[in-house]
């Protein structure tokens, strides 16, 4: 039974911050998935959710962490879900630093053109023919 006003509003609290928090988990687990099953359309879209979800949950937290504080529980699974979010990222950042250098490997730069032959003279076409004085 609830006995005064401050745990009506805890209670309140909990409740306004328990559905934002829970469709991020919702989000990065659907993230997760699809970045299980390589689907690009399906990373596409369950990271445009999480990034909705996550905007909701931020305005919802500092709003509450403002207007009395965010209850222990709750403020732990943010935190999970911060950590989360992190692993993800670094694991992002990896990956993207791996294709870099295997795109590197694979297609190496093309060796740039003298600039002037054996003979001084020009090696690349000229554009608009030669400079006049």
């Amino acid at each position: 039974m609830i006995n005064s006003a401050a745990e009506l509003r805890a209670l309140q609290r909990v409740a306004d911050l328990e559905p934002p928090l829970t469709a991020v988990e919702q989000g990065l687990s659907g993230l997760r998935g699809a970045l299980c099953r390589h689907d690009p359309a399906a990373i596409e879209e369950q990271a445009a959710e999480l990034h909705r979800a996550l905007a909701v949950a931020i305005d919802r937290f500092s709003h509450a962490a403002r207007d009395g504080g965010v209850p222990s529980q709750l403020r732990q699974r943010l935190a999970m879900v911060s950590g989360q979010v992190a692993a993800h990222r670094e694991a992002l950042a990896r990956a993207t630093a791996s294709l870099d250098r295997a795109i590197d490997v694979l297609l190496p730069e093309p060796a740039m053109a003298p600039v002037y032959g054996r003979h001084g003279g020009a090696e690349r076409p000229l554009r608009g023919g030669p400079l006049q004085a």
